[in-house]
């Protein structure tokens, strides 16, 4: 593709995540390539570069184009990134030509407001700081609450590009030999700092395609989740329970700790998440994961009371410790959104707790940095379920695991941030029930 036809591209592509609000931009992306198969893949890594650098900067370019007397539809927001970066307008009328597999010609009311913003940077001191920092007018207050001075460094570490981070299955190999495959497939990494599995690679990059994930050796993975996985301590001994387990990531990590043995359960509402965890179960060569649909009625639980070693609910939340890889996420994100959400962490934390056997123990996360999804939702269960205790993840003797110290802060939890720790933010608590 010329790069007119990937700006041409990129702009139909924000039309239709703009047509379909509330569903996410990636779902979106994977329909809309999916329907261009003639469109390969550096042209789709550089159509989605140009949309996520859109949805990067909404807040601030809708501002912009606000104050220039522009609405921020898809053509003006992709011609306002570029001028605000300092492409020349005349620039732009170029590639806006019309011509074949080019965008429409810029209209005069267009033109005018891009010239109103050339000299300009996207950022600006007069922006409201919620703008500024690209996060919802409401949630402001609550996190400078929560990290203070840190507040613009921490919201700023979740605007900054992802890394594409994988974990080793060891079942297949050694993280130094998943290294040496995917060097020879073109895929320079490094070992992640905090995961004992893990491997970096700096940007996006299409890894499904090498070797060593068609066969099963790496898998797609956050550090941060990597780490979720190690604190639940699971053995070969031992039964587990994923009790959200969606489309089987951490599933397939416990499996990997299990060394394929004992025997855990993946349960979810969802079948079509559960069906998607049967191919990548397959991949990585695991056999001891027994798949469970949770119905309303299910008197499953009600049978399997008490009897896990160990449960890990990996709640359904705000999702906004990976808005550096779903900016689109914090477009749609509201208050209602949040009080529902921690109701219903609150009600499956309940759920959970009942299938615990005595002495063992039930691990709630999330990829969230907010307090309210996370600490908050701990010290109401504590409060109101005498039986459990707080593990202390920093004694390694107690957690039953050796997390890496700069993985830990002052407290008892695991609380990771991008600005801090290079990883998604993950929250993740472990509580131990009582023997009896």
């Amino acid at each position: 593709m010329t790069p007119t036809a990937r700006l041409a591209a990129a702009i139909d592509l924000l039309f239709e995540m703009e047509a379909a609000p509330r569903r996410p931009a990636d779902a979106v992306a994977n329909s809309f390539f999916r329907e261009r198969r003639y469109i390969g893949g550096g042209d789709r890594r550089a159509v989605s570069a140009q949309v996520w650098s859109v949805l990067r900067a909404w807040r601030r370019l809708g501002w912009w184009l606000a104050r220039a007397g522009g609405e921020p539809r898809p053509r003006l927001l992709v011609g306002a990134l570029s001028v605000l970066e300092g492409r020349p307008v005349e620039s732009l009328q170029r590639a806006f030509s019309g011509g074949r597999y080019a965008p429409d010609v810029l209209e005069p009311a267009e033109t005018r407001v891009l010239r109103a913003l050339e000299g300009h940077t996207l950022d600006h001191p007069d922006m409201p700081e919620a703008v500024a920092l690209e996060i919802p007018d409401w949630l402001l207050p609550a996190l400078q609450a929560q990290f203070g001075e840190r507040t613009r460094a921490e919201i700023e570490g979740l605007t900054a590009p992802a890394t594409l981070d994988l974990r080793v299955n060891l079942l297949a190999g050694t993280r130094e030999q998943a290294r040496e495959a995917l060097s020879a497939d073109g895929f320079a990494c490094e070992p992640t700092p905090l995961s004992p599995w893990g491997l970096r690679i700096p940007s996006r990059a299409p890894v499904t395609s090498s070797k060593p994930f068609q066969s099963g050796l790496v898998e797609i993975q956050d550090e941060g989740s990597q780490l979720v996985v190690q604190a639940v301590g699971a053995r070969p001994d031992m039964r587990v329970l994923d009790y959200c387990a969606g489309a089987g990531g951490k599933t397939l990590g416990l499996a990997m700790c299990m060394e394929n043995r004992g025997h855990i359960v993946a349960c979810d509402v969802s079948e079509p998440r559960l069906d998607g965890a049967v191919r990548r179960l397959r991949r990585a060569g695991v056999h001891n994961v027994e798949r469970h649909l949770l119905v309303s009625g299910d008197k499953w639980a009600k049978r399997r009371a008490a009897s896990f070693d160990r449960v890990l609910v990996d709640a359904p939340c705000t999702g906004t410790g990976t808005w550096r890889r779903n900016p689109d996420a914090r477009l749609r994100l509201t208050e209602a959104d949040l009080a529902e959400l921690t109701i219903k962490q609150g009600e499956i934390l309940d759920r959970a707790a009942s299938l615990v056997r005595p002495g063992g123990r039930l691990v709630y996360a999330t990829c969230s940095i907010l307090r309210a999804e996370n600490t908050d939702r701990i010290d109401t269960f504590l409060a109101t379920h005498p039986g459990f205790r707080l593990v202390d993840l920093r004694d390694p003797e107690a957690a039953g695991v050796a997390i890496a110290p700069q993985a830990l802060g002052s407290g008892a939890t695991l609380q990771l941030t991008p600005r801090q720790h290079g990883t998604d933010g993950f929250f993740c608590a472990v509580l131990e029930r009582e023997a009896a």
